[in-house]
């Protein structure tokens, strides 16, 4: 594309003037709510740009320049010749697959005319190019079965009786025909055993994705066919998106490549799309690659990471139409590379010079924004990532586009003149739970927010982004409260230059845990074998992987999937997984582990359970199977045996299994880090897809649900425990020859806890071998029972909650392992997180169980007597909506509230993490009445309530853990002679201390001073100089305490010369530092008392 000064956008293309009055709709294979029942293709219209704006749009020539030059440093890679020359085969990796309707492609379709669904291909050549492929002539189809007695001239009938109900369902439609066509095939139906193995389908293909729904409804309802009267159809494989569809009859698959030969393809006549290479093609002349040897490795994607600062007013969250967007840090790595290929910053007003970064400042907010638009259309990155960017960052500066009139701003996808657009959604799934967000679909690029892919894969106490860096990468950043960025804004160009590192750090992290957690490795190898596109894996829950597996699977073996109507969840729930009684106590002796290996998949693979092996009771009594070929499972259906029909999800599975073992032994050989990254990424991607199959057949909201299959699956789980159970009590006792008689104390629903009673950890672990094999050895294959792990010592507190040293080499111990114990909730102040992990750190590792009760009844005495520093008592918890919504009062909103009254500016808002402490208050008073500020109770010298922490906090986990090991713990721990704590008369500033007057008293005896004495009283004037002394020496004590912590605080915020601005309420140093501030600020007056 030409760069440099008036750069002006081809007029709009011609198959767009075809019909000004409807502009061509387009399609995102996005998703909402609904999606997770039903997936119907639906269409946005594309907005474009008139010419005549376009030619305002263009700007001051010398400014574009300026930019131009600048620009020109970030473009891609040139095209060779062989490209321009269309002699070379175009091999791409594809990232995005969605579709428009256009016009039908008169060379590459001669025979068809009228609307069609184009499938827009969006990727990344080797050599870093991108493409944009429109693929032609595939057509949306779904199937019925055939009625009895059909013929061919009985079909065409058909075809023009359902044509006509079509017209009269759409008659806005300019489609010319809208049944294309009606083919007899033979399939067979995936639901239920069936001798025959096909029957006779029709094959309905229409000339629409969105009359797909339409065709349906009017086939649901019934159709009047002469000869056969009133009938009404199941149709089949009707509900999948017809980009899915695509994707599964090419056997593409997310994130694969893809090769479009030589002399297959023919150049754009007009270009739609920014993109380098762009071409259109046949649907047959596709060729995809599996993702194997060279094919597995990933293209050059320029991934950009940004984000943006906004100048809020004083006491209001950043509001689109009102506050401008002032920063917007870009940080663009190439996949695989460590160092990124381009940092800048855009700030509004000037900026001082930043070491490594590109600095662009700007007069203007509208040219900040613009100069952005133009930065990520040169850069043209294809996967955009960064934090909360999703539901603040994009539809903000859209938001923020529009409401200062820049219509030309949202044109950040790749296609030309297609404008971004927000809308509302909710994504909700039993797995992740419920969210609000925005959608902000940018055409051709994937959007990869870092912040919901925390929330889907890791249970957190945080998200936000300096406590998820400090867990992962152990660095934080310095936290600068929305309320100070504006001061910092109109300051100068020193301090926008603080806030444009701030920016830049915020834009910085996102990438860091990108490479750390290997999220695009993971994420791709994810969807290349589940086969959906990668944007689906963000937007979307886990049935869609499930089935797009399934769809893959059964076109393979000629069967077709029913369309179910939706029954809701009225079908009824079935029993979940057993839990063995836990008996509770502190075990001495090894435990040995022994645990089932992916064990709902190896009980489908074992028993054959599938859609189309299930045998209908109906059936079973007119089929007369032979009852050796037939599996009765524990919760009473029947399904047949492999000789009969093989399963579809048995042999699901067996391919992800084995792929997962191939993934896990070429791991093991791989010398080279990127290799190992995408074999571990893959291994993962195959265990979680394994593992929700069995949660796809169970899911009464999904699209194929089976209960028949999932309430089978947890009987023989069941039966499979207390089968083990049995086994090992039965096996290892005294009469069987062994020393002890080993005894089951818990188990779960995969994993058996066994005693053997033996007293070193080798000994369980060659008994624990044994009795794996020999259990092993009862069950059918694959089902397989392995030894993994020792835990020694034990402490069991009921079910699901435990916590051991848990041993896999017998000479030393892995780590501690806890479950379900107070180290990991949120919403318990770090004070009690700190308790339970070093009683536990002292029971279990040291084995010294007098010194950890010590060590609680320290504790307790320091809390009681106010020692304990304040950052260990707050309590964070999330406010979620107003004060007003909230049934019960809650602490936390309370606090909201009574901090509001006092200034708005810093008060929290919705969303915020709020922290508080308890204080103390009148007898009687309710806890949210006692919820109180940390920095307030710092600040004003306000006593904490003690009591409640003791109370509330921390006996309940701690009697948890010692009950088992303390006969009467509450009695120890939490009575006794270190309980008999100091009280603090609360300082009162009301009622009759408004008439006190306030006397000094004496540095040394505390004795009243009379009016002429300022430091001292008569009787310690003779000590004057040891207590001069000792106030100089107390003085200088807290100012190096205070010099080490303000240190501390400058390394993070990474300057020496400058102010600490950092308001991080998560960070434990944040109220040391200002505790200890306010102590050196008291000494200090007490040492200006003496006037020498």
């Amino acid at each position: 594309m030409n760069k440099g000064s008036g750069r002006k956008r081809p007029p709009p293309s011609t198959q767009q003037n075809a019909s000004p009055a409807n502009p061509p709709p387009k399609h995102h294979a996005g998703a909402s709510l609904e999606d997770e029942f039903l997936d119907e293709d639906v269409f946005l219209d594309e907005t474009l740009i008139s010419e005549d704006q376009e030619s305002l749009i263009l700007r001051h020539l010398q400014d574009r320049q300026a930019l131009a030059s600048r620009l020109s440093k970030w473009v891609r890679p040139p095209l060779s010749d062989s490209y321009l020359s269309q002699s070379q085969s175009v091999v791409f990796q594809q990232l995005e697959i969605d579709y428009v309707i256009g016009e039908s492609h008169r060379q590459l379709l001669p025979n068809s005319s009228g609307p069609a669904a184009i499938i827009r291909i969006f990727g990344v050549t080797r050599e870093g190019h991108s493409v944009c492929c429109h693929v032609h002539g595939f057509e949306p189809y779904f199937y019925i079965m055939c009625p009895p007695g059909m013929g061919p001239d009985d079909i065409s009938h058909f075809l023009q009786i359902l044509e006509g109900r079509m017209r009269e369902a759409n008659r806005n439609s300019r489609v010319p025909r809208f049944v294309r066509r009606i083919e007899l095939v033979r399939k067979g139906s995936i639901m239920y055993y069936d001798q025959q193995d096909s029957h006779p389908f029709l094959k309905i293909v229409v000339a629409l994705p969105t009359m797909v729904a339409s065709c349906r409804g009017i086939l649901d309802r019934g159709i009047q066919i002469d000869g056969l009267g009133m009938q009404q159809f199941m149709t089949y494989e009707s509900n999948v998106l017809f980009a899915l569809r695509f994707m599964i009859d090419c056997n593409i698959v997310g994130g694969n490549w893809i090769e479009v030969s030589a002399g297959k393809y023919s150049k754009a006549a007009k270009n739609l799309s920014y993109c380098q290479l762009e071409f259109d093609c046949l649907y047959s002349d596709i060729m995809s690659h599996p993702p194997e040897g060279e094919f597995s490795k990933m293209a050059p994607f320029r991934i950009l990471s940004f984000d943006i600062e906004c100048a809020g007013r004083k006491g209001h969250f950043p509001e689109p139409n009102h506050d401008p967007v002032i920063q917007m840090a870009n940080l663009v790595t190439l996949q695989g590379e460590n160092q990124p290929l381009i940092r800048n910053v855009m700030t509004l007003k000037s900026c001082s010079p930043i070491v490594g970064v590109d600095v662009m400042s700007f007069d203007s907010e509208k040219e900040v924004l613009l100069a952005w638009r133009d930065f990520i259309r040169e850069v043209d990155p294809d996967i955009i990532i960064g934090y909360n960017i999703c539901k603040f960052d994009l539809p903000y500066l859209i938001e923020r586009a529009e409401a200062l009139g820049i219509a030309e701003f949202p044109i950040l996808g790749r296609i030309r003149n297609s404008r971004v657009r927000v809308k509302d959604t909710t994504f909700s799934s039993r797995q992740y739970g419920t969210r609000e967000s925005k959608e902000v679909s940018i055409e051709g690029r994937v959007q990869f927010d870092l912040l919901q892919v925390m929330q889907r894969d890791y249970k957190l106490s945080s998200y936000s982004l300096n406590s998820v860096s400090s867990h992962f990468l152990s660095e934080q950043k310095e936290d600068v409260h929305h309320s100070i960025i504006s001061d910092l804004q109109n300051g100068n160009a020193e301090t926008r230059r603080r806030l444009a590192v701030y920016c830049l750090k915020d834009a910085y992290l996102p990438q860091r845990l990108l490479d750390k957690l290997m999220f695009m490795y993971n994420y791709v190898e994810m969807a290349r074998v589940t086969g959906v596109p990668i944007s689906f894996l963000l937007s979307r829950g886990q049935s869609i992987k499930v089935l797009s597996q399934l769809l893959r699977k059964a076109k393979q073996k000629n069967l077709v999937l029913p369309n179910v109507k939706q029954a809701g969840s009225e079908q009824g729930t079935y029993e979940g997984a057993t839990v063995l009684e836990a008996k509770a106590g502190f075990y001495e002796k090894p435990i040995a582990t022994l645990d089932f290996a992916s064990l709902y998949p190896s009980i489908m693979m074992a028993y054959n359970l599938c859609y189309c092996t299930l045998v209908k009771p109906k059936d079973l009594r007119e089929l007369n199977l032979p009852p050796e070929c037939l599996n009765r499972t524990p919760s009473g259906e029947t399904f047949v045996k492999p000789n009969l029909q093989k399963g579809v999800l048995p042999e699901i599975l067996e391919e992800l299994l084995a792929a997962r073992k191939r993934a896990k032994a070429d791991l093991k050989e791989a010398k080279d880090p990127l290799e190992k990254a995408v074999l571990d990424g893959r291994q993962l991607a195959l265990k979680i897809s394994a593992n929700s199959v069995y949660g796809f057949t169970g899911a009464t909201i999904g699209q194929l649900p089976c209960l028949e299959i999932s309430s089978s699956v947890t009987s023989y789980g069941r039966q499979m425990i207390e089968h083990t159970k049995k086994l090992v009590e039965d096996k290892f006792n005294k009469c069987g020859g062994y020393d002890h008689n080993a005894e089951v104390i818990y188990g779960d629903t995969d994993s058996v806890m066994v005693q053997f009673g033996v007293s070193t950890v080798e000994e369980a672990m060659s008994l624990g071998r044994e009795a794996a094999e020999h259990i092993t050895g009862t069950f059918i294959k694959p089902i397989k029972l392995e030894f993994e792990k020792v835990y020694y010592p034990y402490l069991l507190i009921s079910k699901k909650r435990y916590a051991g040293l848990l041993w896999t080499k017998p000479n030393k111990f892995d780590k501690m392992d806890t479950k379900g114990i107070e180290t990991v909730r949120r919403d318990n102040c770090l004070l009690v997180k700190n308790l339970i992990t070093e009683c536990l750190h002292k029971i279990l590792i040291d084995r010294d169980i007098p010194g950890a009760k010590q060590y609680v009844k320290n504790t307790i005495s320091d809390l009681l007597m106010n020692r304990m520093d304040l950052s260990l008592l707050v309590i964070t918890k999330g406010l979620t909506k107003t004060g007003d919504d909230y049934e019960v009062k809650a602490a936390h909103v309370e606090l909201a509230e009574r901090m509001r009254k006092r200034d708005a500016a810093t008060a929290p808002n919705v969303g915020d993490r709020v922290p508080y402490v308890i204080v103390k208050a009148a007898k009687g008073a309710k806890a949210y009445e006692r919820s109180e500020d940390p920095i307030y109770v710092l600040e004003n010298n306000i006593p904490i309530d003690t009591q409640y922490y003791l109370e509330n906090q921390i006996s309940k986990p701690l009697l948890r853990i010692f009950d088992p090991i303390l006969p009467n713990a509450s009695k120890e721990l939490l009575h006794g002679s270190h309980t008999r704590s100091i009280s603090i008369s609360t300082p009162s500033n009301s009622g009759i201390m408004k008439f006190a007057k306030k006397q000094l008293s004496c540095i040394g005896c505390k004795a009243l001073l009379s009016n002429t004495d300022r430091t001292l009283c008569s009787h310690c004037k003779g000590r004057e100089a040891e207590l001069y002394c000792k106030t100089v020496a107390s003085v200088s004590e807290l100012e190096m305490l205070f010099a080490k912590l303000w240190t501390q605080c400058q390394e993070c915020q990474g300057s020496l010369h400058q102010d600490v601005l950092c308001t991080s309420r998560d960070c434990p140093i944040f109220y040391r530092r200002k505790k200890a501030q306010k102590d050196m600020a008291e000494a200090r007056t007490q040492l200006d008392r003496w006037s020498f």
